[in-house]
């Protein structure tokens, strides 16, 4: 099932199922409590992100090759890091480069993002995906200079930016994503593919990823994990980083989940 989350012309917002036409019919409930079919016909005025996370936990370094072009060390255990649900963006809307703290390097991320269902802990990974509601796909945005330069060694700051983010444009269901680590992945940047790769290349895979986040340590429903990221990030381009600006459109896509686009724009 492809659920769609969105604001009928009354600012309401709904559930729905999207067709395989295209055409998107109502649901009655929530995504973790139970959804029902109403068999209507759904008035989506305005797409919004799939899911309201209660939390986004983020692994860094997570594709070989992006490891390799950022000269890092493939890490032995997964590296965590936490956003924000202030960075939370629907599809279409702006993401917001910085003005007030400024930054002057924002990059982008494609990533598969994973969305738990059910509260768990101590998670084996035999049953790791049982726990899973659905994927879609994120843009970690990030500032890179507040990353890696002025964040005092952490890179939270960089990556807590209002608007940073996006999630979207539906979630799919597990039944038809049997294998998150087999999906093509991309980034378009103004039209060109500046990211090209597949989730088969990630060094943890999600099952490893929630059994190693589920350790000690409870994932509640609306738990949103961001995955990592392939090469052919803007900070590693050649022979000068591409950073984005504000009229810049950026898409991540996935295959089986769909395209997430983005304009760029500078916080007013």
């Amino acid at each position: 099932m492809r659920l769609l989350r969105y604001l009928d012309s009354s600012g309401e917002i709904h559930h729905g199922s999207q067709q395989a036409d295209g055409s998107v019919l109502r649901l009655e409930g929530d995504p973790f409590g139970g959804l029902k079919a109403t068999g209507q016909k759904a008035e989506v005025a305005k797409l919004l992100a799939p899911v309201v996370p209660t939390q986004i936990l983020c692994i860094g370094l997570n594709y070989r090759h992006h490891a390799e072009e950022t000269k890092a060390k493939i890490p032995e255990r997964p590296i965590l890091f936490v956003k924000g649900i202030n960075t939370l963006q629907n599809p279409h809307d702006p993401i917001l480069i910085p003005t007030h703290l400024a930054s002057h390097e924002v990059d982008y991320e494609c990533e598969l993002a994973v969305v738990i269902g059910k509260a768990c802990k101590n998670v084996t990974r035999a049953r790791a995906l049982d726990y899973v509601l659905g994927y879609t796909c994120a843009n970690d945005v990030s500032a890179r200079d507040h990353q890696i330069k002025l964040g005092g060694g952490q890179w939270c700051r960089g990556k807590f930016f209002d608007t940073f983010a996006p999630l979207g444009p539906c979630l799919v269901t597990p039944d038809e994503i049997p294998n998150p680590n087999a999906l093509k992945i991309a980034t378009i940047l103004n039209g060109e593919r500046v990211q090209d790769w597949t989730t088969g290349d990630m060094i943890f895979d999600v099952p490893a990823l929630i059994e190693y986040l589920s350790g000690s340590t409870t994932l509640v429903p609306g738990t949103v994990i961001l995955t990592g990221t392939p090469h052919g990030v803007g900070m590693a381009a050649k022979p000068q980083p591409r950073w984005l600006k504000p009229g810049d459109n950026v898409t991540i896509e996935i295959e089986k989940i769909g395209q997430l686009t983005n304009p760029v724009a500078l916080e007013p």
